[in-house]
C-alpha cells in the first residue's frame, strides 16, 4: 500500500497543520531580523561578552583594564603602560628637586668662576706697562700690539667660560634627564620624569624639547623660564603636565 505526501493529504493528522508556515520557512507575526545580523539586545558575534561590556564586535575590554595615562580617580596616581599604577610627584617635590638642581648649578658656576677668573687675573699681569715705552719707538709698538693680543684673549677667554658652563648646563640637565629620567636634585627627592605613553625614560629628542622650552624662556629675564615651572598648576588634566612635559609627552612621578 503507497501513502502519499502528508502535506498533500488534508485528512492526514499527522501532516502539516493549517497555517503553519512550511517547514524551515519564516512564520508570520513579528517582522523576521534580517539574516546575518543579531537581535536586538544580544551580543554580537566574535569574542565572549564581557560583564559591563556593550554589544557589538571586536576585541573586548577586559575588566579593570585602563589604558596608559588614565587617572586612578582623580586622586594623584595615574596609570602608566609598563608601570602600572603609580603616585604623580607633588609640586612640592618637583619644585623641591629644582631647588637642589638650582644648588648643584650654582657650586659648578662657583667653581668654574673662580677657575675664570684666576686665569683673567693672570693673564691681565701679563700685559706690560707702555708707558715706560717713548711713543712711536719700535718698542712702543710692539708693547701695544701684545697688549691687544691679550685683551683679545681675555676676552675670549671670557666668552669660552660661559660657552662651557652653558655647554655644562646642557649636558646636565638634557643628558640626564634623556637617559636616566632624574637628574641629581630628581634623585634625592625620588622624581623620575617618564614618556606617558610608555613609562621608560624621555629619550634623547623628547629630553631635549622638554629642555629647550625652560632655556627660551630665559631669553624673557628668566620670567618665561618661571612661567614653565609653575605650569603644572595650571594644567586642569589632573596630571600636572607642564608646558614643557605636554610639549615632550611626559609626565612627572614619584619614585620608591
Amino acid at each position: 500500500m503507497s501513502f502519499g505526501d502528508p502535506n498533500q493529504n488534508p485528512n492526514n493528522p499527522y501532516g502539516q497543520q493549517p497555517g503553519q508556515p512550511p517547514q524551515g520557512q519564516p512564520g508570520y507575526g513579528y517582522p523576521q531580523a534580517p539574516q546575518g545580523v543579531p537581535p536586538q539586545g544580544q551580543p554580537g558575534y566574535g569574542y565572549p561578552q564581557q560583564p559591563g561590556e556593550q554589544p557589538g564586535y571586536g576585541y573586548p575590554q577586559q575588566p579593570g583594564q585602563q589604558p596608559g595615562g588614565t587617572l586612578q580617580a582623580n586622586n594623584g596616581y595615574i596609570n602608566v603602560a609598563g608601570l602600572g599604577t603609580v603616585e604623580l610627584a607633588t609640586m612640592g617635590r618637583r619644585l623641591g628637586a629644582r631647588a637642589l638642581d638650582g644648588v648643584a648649578y650654582f657650586i659648578l658656576y662657583m667653581i668654574f668662576s673662580a677657575i675664570g677668573v684666576a686665569g683673567l687675573v693672570g693673564a691681565s699681569e701679563s700685559i706690560d706697562d707702555c708707558s715706560s715705552y717713548s711713543y712711536g719707538t719700535e718698542s712702543y709698538t710692539q708693547c701695544m700690539n701684545d697688549a691687544t693680543e691679550a685683551s683679545v684673549g681675555i676676552v675670549a677667554g671670557f666668552f669660552g667660560f660661559i660657552a662651557v658652563f652653558a655647554l655644562i648646563a646642557l649636558l646636565y640637565e638634557w643628558l640626564m634627564v634623556s637617559i636616566w629620567g632624574a637628574t641629581l636634585g630628581k634623585m634625592v627627592l625620588k622624581v623620575k620624569v617618564v614618556k606617558e605613553s610608555t613609562g621608560q625614560a624621555p629619550g634623547l629628542g623628547a629630553g631635549f624639547i622638554r629642555w629647550i622650552i625652560p632655556m627660551v624662556g630665559s631669553l624673557f629675564c628668566g620670567l618665561g623660564t618661571l612661567l614653565v615651572y609653575l605650569s603644572p598648576f595650571f594644567d586642569n588634566s589632573g596630571k600636572l603636565q607642564g608646558w614643557h612635559d605636554r610639549a615632550g609627552s611626559t609626565i612627572v612621578i614619584k619614585t620608591k
